[in-house]
């Protein structure tokens, strides 16, 4: 067995999280060359290699384990400093957190804004499709994250937010010169789509709901961003599954009309999170959980 050595562990988690040694040198400030030797003696200890030289470099099973491990005894050291030194300021906390991209156009900085005013606590957060944000979680990237798995990780703990609710838009010019003879199968393999990336299941759920099956052919667009998403739509470029917090009011102006009607697809989110005694971590769990109920119905 041997005795870890968080040096030696802080430098491989710098290099996953900066992208490469010549930045985790900078942010350690160290040259890279000592960062090398640091993970090589890492790699020698443990007797296995811990990430990939590649660009950029990715963490082996066992890498991520030791990075997993250095977050959360890290998050607990801050803690415990601030209990023991309190009234010195020893900088502000960081939470690295997985989001997806909606939640956070839409509501996430709105509730947790209160948090940060003060300047003791800095998010690090991590962007991806709400039934992908899970990953960074078990990969040890994230503290915590929203998702819309159900169930907790061992370690972890898991809270309800709520649901978000989506529905098919388009204008109703899109509407009248692709889906003339209504929303079928046979007008969904011409008329352009626009889809968050490939990873977004919204569009295939709808259609499973509707049709019983997906169509055999699927234009689409691909664009990762909630604006230029939603841009597409009103353009009438496309049609596409829009949340309602952000449709609601182009349903109610006319800009835009339900596709199918009363047929929206509801997505529950969770708020899952590091079973550990952080009080900045309790604080943002709280407040999420408190919040979101509010926003989200």
């Amino acid at each position: 067995m041997f005795m870890l050595d968080y040096k030696l562990i802080e430098a491989l988690a710098m290099v996953i999280q900066e992208g490469g040694f010549e930045r985790a040198a900078r942010s350690l400030y160290l040259t890279q060359s000592a960062v090398s030797q640091r993970i090589r003696q890492l790699e020698e200890r443990t007797g296995q290699v811990l990430l990939t030289r590649s660009s950029p470099p990715r963490p082996s099973a066992a890498g991520l384990q030791l990075i997993k491990h250095y977050h959360q005894v890290s998050l607990l050291e801050k803690n415990l400093s601030r209990e023991l030194t309190e009234g010195i300021d020893d900088g502000p906390t960081v939470l690295n957190i997985g989001v997806n991209a909606d939640s956070l156009s839409l509501w996430f900085i709105k509730l947790v804004g209160p948090l940060l005013c003060n300047g003791d606590l800095l998010l690090d957060l991590r962007v991806d499709d709400q039934e992908q944000t899970h990953n960074f979680l078990r990969d040890g990237d994230v503290i915590g994250c929203i998702s819309t798995e159900e169930k907790a990780m061992q370690g972890c703990r898991v809270e309800i937010l709520g649901q978000m609710a989506y529905r098919m838009l388009g204008t109703p010019e899109f509407a009248r010169q692709w889906f003339a003879d209504g929303f079928t199968l046979a007008a969904c393999r011409t008329a352009p789509a626009v889809v968050f990336n490939r990873k977004d299941n919204l569009h295939n759920r709808f259609f499973r709901q509707v049709f019983g099956r997906l169509p055999d052919k699927l234009p689409a667009h691909y664009v990762p961003s909630p604006e230029p998403f939603l841009e597409m739509i009103t353009s009438g470029y496309s049609y596409g599954m829009v949340p309602d917090l952000q449709g609601e009011s182009l349903l109610r102006g006319g800009d835009l009309v339900e596709l199918v009607l009363d047929r929206p697809i509801f997505v529950d989110l969770y708020w899952h999170c590091w079973n550990l005694d952080s009080r900045h971590l309790t604080l943002l769990t709280e407040t999420l959980v408190e919040g979101a109920e509010k926003q989200l119905k």
